[in-house]
């Protein structure tokens, strides 16, 4: 199997194979972080290797042909796949396929800000490629890549439409929360709970900016280093240091949630604040950590809402 990561095999007969592909005649120029690139605006075959991007496909109407796996999966993330039952996995979000992705034929490629200029060339030689620009991780980051899908799949109106109404439902839950939660009871960490122990997720997050929006202070104690999306694990000795409010506990897979369900019954997790008042709030990783877009902030907001119909009176 040749990987978008193993440049060193088998390039060649993939370079040959990409030429061959006809050259799309399209009527629609989206900026992008490589360039200008011109797309048709009857784009049928969608291939997506960005999370993010399959979530935004399903939610303007379309129903993509290939699509990357969720981390801690062998497919894509729980919250979509009845959705996205028949969508063909070519590859993971560190390696993809490229055997897979041309079997696809696609007529475009969404792809992350975080492609690589050398996996963006051998892609473009495939179809016509997205790359929304992006300057690292930000809480409202879903929204200007929707705004750039949707240019290049011809669905901007849908998508302001979409994002109005992700605005106004966060609103609405916010004024629940406020009603329902004191000023000083509003803190919250987002945590990702792995094998190796607790993950401090940064609150430039999506989910993070998700528990913003609807009136949650969400706080990463001060243990991510500039730049980087989570902290390194914390030590058992060391969990003190989320205690808050509430804590949004994640885990990707079976093995976090032993992991998780471990520590639970150590000393140390028992004596958190946070236990102790049975805020600890279970979600599912796939989408509160690895997910985007507005299919998957409705979802989340579907657990906030939950959150403030069970656990706040």
């Amino acid at each position: 199997m040749s990987l978008l990561g193993g440049f060193s095999r088998s390039i060649g007969m993939f370079f040959g194979l990409m030429y061959a592909l006809p050259v799309l005649a399209g009527d629609i120029t989206v900026a992008t972080k490589y360039g200008n690139v011109t797309v048709s605006d009857k784009v049928e075959r969608i291939v997506t290797v960005h999370e993010g991007a399959l979530d935004t496909a399903f939610a303007l109407g379309f129903e993509p042909v290939g699509a990357i796996s969720t981390r801690g999966g062998d497919g894509v993330a729980n919250y979509i796949q009845e959705t996205a039952k028949n969508v063909n996995i070519v590859g993971t979000a560190r390696e993809t396929n490229l055997e897979a992705v041309i079997a696809q034929r696609p007529d475009i490629i969404l792809a992350s800000y975080r492609l690589p200029a050398e996996q963006y060339a051998l892609l473009s030689k495939i179809a016509p490629t997205i790359v929304p620009q992006g300057e690292g991780l930000r809480p409202d980051g879903w929204v200007s890549e929707m705004r750039v899908y949707a240019k290049a799949l011809n669905r901007e109106q849908k998508a302001e439409q979409i994002i109005q109404a992700v605005t106004e439902r966060a609103v609405q839950i916010k004024t629940q929360l406020q009603a329902k939660l004191p000023a000083d009871q509003r803190g919250a960490a987002l945590i990702r709970w792995m094998p190796q122990g607790a993950l401090v997720l940064t609150t430039q997050f999506f989910t993070s900016g998700l528990l913003s929006q609807v009136g949650f202070e969400v706080t990463d104690s001060g243990l991510i280093k500039p730049g980087r999306p989570h902290s390194s694990p914390l030590s058992l000795e060391n969990l003190s240091k989320i205690d808050n409010d509430w804590v949004f506990m994640a885990t990707l897979d079976e093995e976090g949630q032993k992991a998780l369900e471990a520590a639970k019954q150590s000393p140390a997790f028992a004596r958190l604040d946070v236990a102790k008042r049975d805020h600890v709030f279970p979600v599912d990783g796939q989408l509160w950590t690895s997910a985007s877009g507005p299919i998957a902030a409705n979802a989340i907001l579907d657990d906030i809402q939950r959150l403030l119909n069970t656990k706040v009176q």
